[in-house]
Parts: structure tokens; sequence; C-alpha cells
């Protein structure tokens, strides 16, 4: 998603900076104008070196995230800190260092990229789901807070989306559910989500694209732009279904019987 905005901003004739932990990833966006930078969101010595080569910053647009999915029981606290540290502190500590000035200015805008999942939890989804509701909780927080100073903040929430979070969140279900109470349902679901994000009938980065680009344009950016495929209908019904019976669906929808059937084993 970062790549593709990156992309699309440039052509649009802003100056992007893009950084990123393998930067070598990056370098294929100079041809755009783009400048690549290193950039590991977790640390503040890294974070600070990329700021000091990008100077004031108009816009800063937060796309740093992974997704590790597992039964909570047997994901470590390590690596539940671990999600939290790179989804939400990582955002928020890049936010804290743009916003003096920001709001010194009179002005600026920052769109931290949620999921539809810091709304409705889904199966398995376990510290991925805790560290984006914090994302859409902190986002709101901050957007109150920035309003008398002409900052404003967007949350963009993202649904089923063509990218490599399948794979990365389909491995970290797989390594931390073997040998446990939730293997089948567990190795079920990571099949399923290998199968689907593989597959044609999710959404391209760039529909996600276009919501940001829209987001930086906007003379009055909506607080929440939700796209991609799924993300309306998920958070239609987790809105108007009773708790126990959204409970249901997600478990149905997880269930290792729906993966077979989708996995055409």
């Amino acid at each position: 998603m970062g790549f593709d905005a990156a992309q699309a901003l440039a052509k649009a004739g802003y100056k992007v900076f893009a950084g990123a932990r393998r930067v070598e990833r990056m370098e294929p966006l100079r041809e755009f104008g783009v400048t690549p930078l290193a950039l590991d969101v977790t640390s503040e010595e890294s974070i600070d070196k990329c700021l000091a080569e990008v100077g004031p910053v108009d816009v800063l647009v937060n796309c740093a995230g992974y997704g590790s999915f597992g039964p909570i029981e047997t994901v470590s606290l390590e690596e539940g800190r671990r999600q939290m540290e790179v989804n939400l502190f990582g955002l928020a500590a890049l936010c804290k260092k743009v916003l003096p000035g920001m709001r010194s200015r009179g002005e600026g805008r920052i769109i931290n990229i949620s999921s539809v999942c810091g709304r409705a939890c889904l199966y398995f989804g376990g510290w991925y789901n805790v560290s984006k509701y914090a994302v859409e909780a902190f986002s709101d927080a901050l957007r109150i807070e920035m309003a008398p100073f002409g900052v404003k903040v967007v949350l963009i929430e993202p649904g089923a989306t063509r990218t490599g979070w399948g794979a990365i969140t389909a491995d970290h279900l797989e390594a931390c559910a073997r040998g446990t109470a939730y293997e089948e349902p567990a190795l079920a679901e990571a099949r399923m989500v290998r199968k689907t994000f593989a597959g044609s009938l999710f959404s391209h980065p760039s529909v996600v694209t276009r919501a940001i680009c829209r987001a930086v344009r906007s003379r009055r950016p909506r607080a929440r732009y939700v796209v991609a495929a799924g993300s309306w209908t998920m958070v239609f019904w987790h809105a108007v279904l009773p708790t126990r019976w959204w409970d249901g669906v997600v478990r149905l929808l997880g269930s290792p019987r729906l993966a077979k059937l989708v996995t055409g084993e």
C-alpha cells in the first residue's frame, strides 16, 4: 500500500519521501521522483535520522504495520508487545515528531492506515485486532486535540486487499498454533488466508491509494475512509448484529469445513 501510494502522490506532483526498513524495496520509486529513506518506526534514533533528511513535513502517511494472528493463549506477550510497538507506538512516535512543526504552521495532515479489524474482531485476530482498535482510538483523540491548530487527522480503514499481509499473517498463525488445542481451526484459517489473498476477489492496493490521495487533496477530508473488498459489509453487520450472533458468524467463517470449501481440499 505504501509503495503504491508513494508512487501515486509523486505522480500528482508531491515531494514524497518513502521510509522503510528494507529500503532497497523502495528503490524503484526513484524513477517517479520519490526519495527512499531507511526508517525503523520502533527506533527513535532511526526516526530522528530520517526526519532530519526530510525536513518540515506537511503530510504524514503512516503505513508501517504487519499482521500477527494467533490464539491469545499461545501468542507470547513478547510478540504481542512487538505488534503494538510497530502498529501503534511506531505510528505514535512519528506523529509526535511532526506535530510541533504542523501546529506552529497552523496546518498539516496525518493519515493513519488502520483496518476494518479496528472496527470488528476476526477469528484469531488477537493482538492485531488490539493494535488496530488502539490506532482508531489514538487517531480519534489526536483529531480532536489538533483541530484547533488546523491539523487534520484521517483514518484509512482497508478491508480485503491483495498485499503480502496475508502470507505474513498465515505464517504467524501457523507457528503459534501447531501442537496446541487450537491447531485444527487455526491451520484451517491459515490455509484459507493464503488461498484468498492469492486470489482475485480482493481489492488491488490502488483502491487504498485512491482513498489516501483523496484524504491528502481534500480541503475537508473525512475522519474515516472505509475501502476495499468486504469492508462496508463487515462494518455494517458488526454494527447491527447482536454480539453473540457476530461471534458465531466469525467462528463459522473460520471453521475448518468452510476452509476446505474455499481451498478446494
